[in-house]
């Protein structure tokens, strides 16, 4: 319930401490699981300090317990180590601090560890975020490579000198990172966002060399491996060695055994790629040798055929055959040339036999008078008048008596 206060009515810090203490009492006694962040023991006193930190978030909480919890565990408590605690919040007036005051202390066993990674496996997995549909494949040379890995680490050295030796102008842009311990994730994640902005990364390898089970417990964590499944860079997973899975390799576009692996993986081998490329070029030059040859050979075929060898002798044989359809037609002409003269004669001859000079010649005339008619009787003419007589050598004028 809200208070009644105003800037003429306010509420004094006492009333708002104990009212927040309040509150607080409310929520009773709870388990509650963290990373310890700090540890602190004083020599002499029956509390302990720890802070402990939530592994996926950065929050914190202040947890009192009495010493006898932590003598009572099997091994010494240690930073980094996963528990479970069942504390009462409590608020301290005077100071106005919240702090979690633990009756129960117990740690997180590997076996537990484990069982908690299958079971986030299994989830992941029903969801499809390790699925090879959506893992890309890496560029055959990328412009920058982002690394994320340990501050001068054994794992940096590792993947920036092989990768050097294979390619040597392949460039890096490199994230040192906490590899191990409470922020480990959390810097991981930002190298990884920082990384994945980059235009210029065409891939990001996450390395870290081997260690424990605890040791590479970050890279099982959820926030993390959901993080790389949303990257749009292709990222290669080279954690530990290869007996080494945390969840990492699973959901990575590509898994390396080891960060020489990585290396090898990203950057090809400038002496394969040359060797590579001489062998093709012999192939491509051999491929263009025996086009050549075949299409020698067959050039070589066809100027052997006799049309080819002796181009004149298809053109004589033609001039042959010319010559002697000329001949045959200049006969044929000839022939017919000749028969037609014959029949001309033969008509002529019919013509002559039936032509009235032919019998002018036989000593026959025609008589005619002046306007060209032929007499035919002697009643055509009359004394006195004047007629032409026509014979086979002219004319002769006669006068009719």
């Amino acid at each position: 319930m809200a208070l009644d206060t105003s800037p003429e009515k306010p509420a004094p810090v006492r009333v708002i401490s104990q009212l927040i203490g309040g509150w607080v009492a409310r929520l009773g006694p709870v388990w509650v699981e963290g990373q310890v962040a700090q540890y602190s023991r004083r020599p002499g006193t029956a509390t302990a300090f720890l802070t402990l930190r939530d592994p996926h978030a950065e929050v914190s909480l202040t947890v009192t317990c009495p010493v006898g919890l932590l003598d009572a565990l099997d091994a010494p408590l240690a930073d980094g180590a996963r528990v479970v605690v069942h504390a009462k919040p409590s608020w301290y007036f005077t100071r106005g601090t919240l702090s979690l005051a633990a009756d129960e202390l117990r740690t997180v066993g590997l076996g537990d560890l484990l069982a908690r990674i299958e079971r986030l496996r299994k989830i992941l997995a029903t969801e499809g975020v390790f699925a090879d549909a959506r893992k890309r494949p890496l560029p055959f040379l990328p412009r920058v490579i982002g690394l994320i890995c340990g501050r001068d680490s054994k794992a940096e050295h590792d993947v920036l000198e092989n990768a050097r030796r294979r390619w040597p102008g392949v460039r890096f842009r490199v994230e040192p990172v906490a590899v191990q311990g409470l922020n480990a994730v959390s810097q991981v994640m930002d190298a990884l966002r920082v990384l994945d902005r980059d235009p210029e990364v065409d891939v990001v390898i996450i390395a870290r060399g081997g260690g424990s089970v605890e040791d590479l417990l970050p890279f099982s964590d959820e926030a993390l491996i959901r993080a790389v499944a949303a990257a749009s860079t292709p990222v290669v997973s080279a954690i530990g060695h290869e007996a080494d899975t945390p969840l990492l390799d699973l959901v990575a576009d590509v898994r390396a055994s080891t960060p020489t692996d990585a290396a090898k993986r990203v950057v090809p081998d400038v002496a394969e790629e040359a060797d590579r490329v001489g062998r093709a070029r012999e192939r491509i030059r051999s491929a263009v040798r025996h086009r050549l040859d075949r299409e020698r050979h067959g050039l070589e075929s066809l100027r052997s055929r006799p049309a080819l060898a002796d181009p004149h002798h298809g053109l004589r044989l033609r001039a042959s055959e010319l010559e002697a359809l000329v001949q045959r037609a200049r006969r044929t002409v000839r022939h017919a040339l000749d028969r037609a003269a014959v029949d001309v004669d033969h008509t002529r001859a019919r013509i002559r036999a039936l032509s009235p000079a032919a019998t002018l010649e036989r000593g026959y005339a025609v008589v005619q008078k002046d306007d060209g008619g032929v007499v035919r009787a002697p009643d055509d003419v009359v004394a006195g008048e004047h007629v032409r007589l026509l014979v086979a050598g002219g004319e002769i004028a006669a006068e009719i008596r």
